[in-house]
């Protein structure tokens, strides 16, 4: 059966317009039919602890095994099990709202759990188990970071996901932006209220055809090559 992995990463409870956004995708992904299934993992409600030691970057035997001690292994525990439910979906859903410049920290600390060298991206040899998958990132912004204003190249939520999800797991990488998010909270920001609800409407018919269209398009049963 289609699996989909839908990823929340907002710091908000009510309002989030990353969550709003994911959810859409979801539903018109769920309406597909019953076989269409959906694992959903709340970042904010449930949230991975940091990296515990930098030898889980590396997959055995590549580079030093940690410290054989309780807590680590626990770290490794959970470390698979992230990896795990990662390499089961046959679609990613991630919803990336911008803090600070930055992705959410609870976001980049899933994203060092995941990306393991030899295990979900190439090290030696090219294993790359999630070569070809569909990753969608729903990317909200509080204020417009287009080409020629002043936050052109402030976006550094953003590029992490597509260097790791795209480059590092050959994923097929669909951002869907939204702008001017702070417009609907800030009095100051009022008049970009129209733009920002008309990029909401777009995003959200944008989501809604991907996911009634997407597929998984993976290596044959999913091998590292060899070669």
């Amino acid at each position: 059966m289609p699996e989909l992995l839908r990823i929340d990463a907002s710091y908000a409870p009510n309002g989030s317009v990353s969550r709003e956004l994911t959810g859409v995708f979801a539903k018109a992904w769920r309406d597909r039919g019953s076989e269409y299934t959906l694992v959903e993992r709340d970042l904010r409600t449930d949230p991975v602890p940091h990296f515990a030691h930098p030898a889980l970057h590396w997959h055995p035997p590549l580079g030093e095994a940690p410290p054989a001690d309780d807590a680590l292994r626990e770290a490794a525990r959970v470390q698979r099990s992230l990896v795990d439910e990662l390499l089961a979906a046959d679609v990613l859903l991630i919803g990336a709202p911008m803090y600070n410049y930055s992705p959410p920290s609870t976001l980049r600390a899933w994203l060092d759990h995941v990306h393991v060298r030899g295990l979900t991206s190439a090290a030696e040899r090219d294993t790359r188990p999630l070569r070809g998958r569909a990753a969608v990132i729903v990317a909200t912004r509080g204020t417009v970071h287009g080409p020629g204003t002043a936050n052109e190249h402030r976006d550094h939520a953003i590029p992490p996901l597509r260097l790791i999800l795209g480059e590092e797991f050959g994923m097929e990488v669909t951002v869907v932006a939204v702008n001017r998010t702070l417009s609907a909270s800030l009095p100051a920001l009022a008049d970009e209220r129209p733009a920002f609800e008309e990029e909401r409407r777009t995003a959200a018919a944008h989501l809604i055809e991907l996911a009634r269209t997407v597929t998984r398009h993976a290596p044959q049963d999913d091998r590292p090559d060899t070669d």
